[in-house]
């Protein structure tokens, strides 16, 4: 069961996808407006947005911004002009799927469960992103590293540089590739900004700062033991 808000300014439409979404088991909320949209979802948690891109005032494409400042829950658009323009537009302001009026309510709510399986899914694998090796434990969702099982508090970089480490463990990284990858294309420093990272990113992680191999001449190694 899930928790939908369905936007639209026809009573008619709010109705039908209401009904069906009903008796697929959901709870479901309605608004007339994108505002009255945008309100709700600021004041309640919502597993699916059900929204029209054409309505007076806030229209959907603008809701629909607004609404991904602050959450993810997806969204799925309905609308009357199906040019490809306006998919496009829809698919950049954040929709997970784009549905042209007239449409079938069954078709609608197969959308709706496909939709849901694949974020669920996805949240799932995301859940299943840690890696351990030994007293290391490196949590990628949380963005977090315990030692011993204690918490590591690293600076921002050192994360990054850390994360890149061990998803490409076992793997020779230059010093090039490193500064590339970690610090971007137009960082101005040299590797002695890498080298002090990893000098204090070994200190931070004490008994396990010999998973990180120096290659001389090369740059590091993220050992996979």
């Amino acid at each position: 069961m899930m928790r939908l808000l369905v936007v639209d300014d026809e009573a008619r439409i709010r109705e039908l996808v209401a009904k069906y979404a009903r008796h697929e088991g959901h709870q479901v909320k309605e608004a007339a407006d994108g505002e009255t949209a945008v309100a709700l979802c600021r004041s309640e948690p919502f597993d699916m947005i059900v929204l029209d891109v054409m309505m007076p005032g806030m229209d959907g494409f603008a809701a629909c911004q607004k609404i991904r400042a602050f959450t993810d829950t997806p969204v799925l658009m309905l609308s009357a002009r199906g040019e490809e323009f306006d998919r496009i537009r829809g698919f950049e302001a954040g929709v997970d799927d784009y549905v042209c009026k007239p449409f079938s309510p069954k078709e609608l709510m197969l959308r709706i469960a496909a939709i849901a399986k694949r974020t669920a899914g996805g949240a799932e694998e995301a859940k299943k992103d840690i890696y351990t090796s030994g007293e290391l434990t490196v949590d990628f969702t949380g963005r977090l590293v315990y030692v011993k099982g204690e918490p590591v508090d690293l600076s921002p970089k050192e994360y990054d540089l850390l994360f890149y480490m061990v998803k490409n463990r076992g793997i020779a990284l230059s010093r090039e590739r490193l500064i590339t990858t970690v610090w971007g294309y137009d960082f101005f420093g040299d590797e002695r900004t890498l080298d002090t990272h990893i000098k204090l990113l070994r200190r931070q992680l004490g008994d396990c700062a010999g998973l990180i191999t120096t290659l001389r001449g090369v740059g590091y190694r993220f050992e996979d033991r």
